[in-house]
């Protein structure tokens, strides 16, 4: 007898998490791996979580979160990014990536199709997958690794249920223009599709952008996720949330009621003063995003290996093509050579081989060693 089910056989285990592991059995490493903010939590949040604790506010919360936390988080997306929600439109995860799970779960039927523009996010295609979903990916690398509608618009079969866009995107640092915003959202309507908006890395755009979900035609629709994680530096703090009609809330609550019951209390506690105090830190940090992305993407186009200043987030994805390698050679060997970590670009999907992912939050003395490091694997394999 096989104890295990088919479909988690099936599933490879995440290409980021094998980087990481990696670097944490080793020394002396330079991770550019894992995408984890390299500033502390900001001390004003911090401190909201101690007060907490010595309060005892140490029980189970409603299981859709805190309503003030619920109430906060519809202020601030309004403030920020033009998004209307009431709290009862909103349901408190475990992390954005909870989020994800119990939505396919909650959506998808088997033999559902789902459209997936790639490279994305590396839990997007095992969850679909999961839900005996069928996956049609859309390879970005054709279009500067910007998704557009005519290309969502060749894939939609009378199966698609879901499109999925990430703006702005991991692991590309792309954004999708507005224009295309608009026209998918047409599309949506056209042909009667859910939409998800990842948008955990919203808060840390270089310039001006939007989201799908600000649209008031496709409102009824769009299924807009984001969390602290990234913007607040509060990875380890599992906070997430997803904004969507009350009928998808509620059903996405079934599922989260029995997998998670609810989101850390304290964290949650955390959260509300993350919505309504930490804007500056959100600012300052996001400004030396901004530096060091400059600076990396320049360094490694001059070292012949081309990297697009990213719209935003924390990632730069640079061609390694030149070197004649594939993304997975290039990775192990760099790490054995020169103790630097980067994510090879195909574990994100199609259009991701050739490709690497490098973290910039880091030190920016490490980040130059790590340049430095980087200058001498090409020059000994270029």
């Amino acid at each position: 007898m096989t104890i295990f089910s088919k479909r988690v056989q099936q599933i490879p285990p995440s290409g980021i998490r094998r980087f990481f592991d990696l670097v944490m059995a080793a020394n002396d490493i330079i991770s550019l791996g894992v995408g984890e903010p390299d500033f502390l939590t900001p001390w004003t949040i911090r401190d909201e979580a101690i007060y907490r604790i010595q309060k005892g506010a140490t029980t189970y919360t409603a299981n859709k979160g805190l309503l003030a936390l619920r109430t906060a988080i519809c202020a601030y997306v309004a403030r920020h990014f033009n998004v209307t929600a009431t709290p009862q439109e909103c349901l408190i995860t475990s992390g954005v990536s909870e989020a994800v799970d119990i939505l396919m779960r909650t959506l998808i039927d088997p033999d559902d199709a789902v459209i997936l523009p790639e490279p994305i996010y590396v839990c997007y295609r095992p969850l679909i997958e999961l839900c005996g979903g069928v996956v049609t990916s859309i390879d970005t690398s054709q279009t500067a690794f910007t998704v557009t509608a005519a290309a969502i618009e060749a894939a939609i079969t009378p199966k698609t249920k879901l499109i999925v866009l990430c703006s702005p995107n991991n692991p590309t640092g792309r954004s999708i223009p507005e224009a295309e915003l608009q026209a998918i959202a047409q599309l949506a309507i056209t042909h009667d599709l859910l939409i998800v908006s990842d948008d955990i890395y919203a808060d840390l755009r270089f310039s001006p952008g939007s989201s799908i979900a600000a649209i008031p035609s496709v409102r009824d629709r769009v299924i807009y996720l984001n969390g602290f994680s990234k913007s607040h530096a509060m990875t380890g703090w599992r906070l997430g949330y997803m904004i969507a009609p009350e009928p998808i809330i509620d059903m996405a609550n079934k599922i989260h009621q029995y997998a998670a019951l609810c989101a850390p209390t304290i964290a949650q506690y955390a959260a509300i003063d993350a919505c309504e105090s930490a804007d500056a830190d959100v600012a300052r940090m996001r400004q030396s995003y901004k530096q060091r992305a400059q600076y990396f993407s320049h360094t490694m186009t001059e070292l012949g290996l081309p990297t697009a200043m990213p719209d935003g987030g924390l990632y730069c994805f640079s061609s390694i093509q030149s070197l004649g390698m594939d993304a997975m050679t290039f990775a192990e060997t760099l790490l054995a050579e020169q103790n630097v970590a980067i994510v090879p670009g195909h574990v994100f999907g199609a259009g991701g081989e050739g490709y690497i992912r490098s973290c910039v939050a880091t030190d920016m003395n490490q980040l130059k060693q790590a340049c430095a490091k980087i200058a001498d694997f090409v020059r000994d394999h270029g």
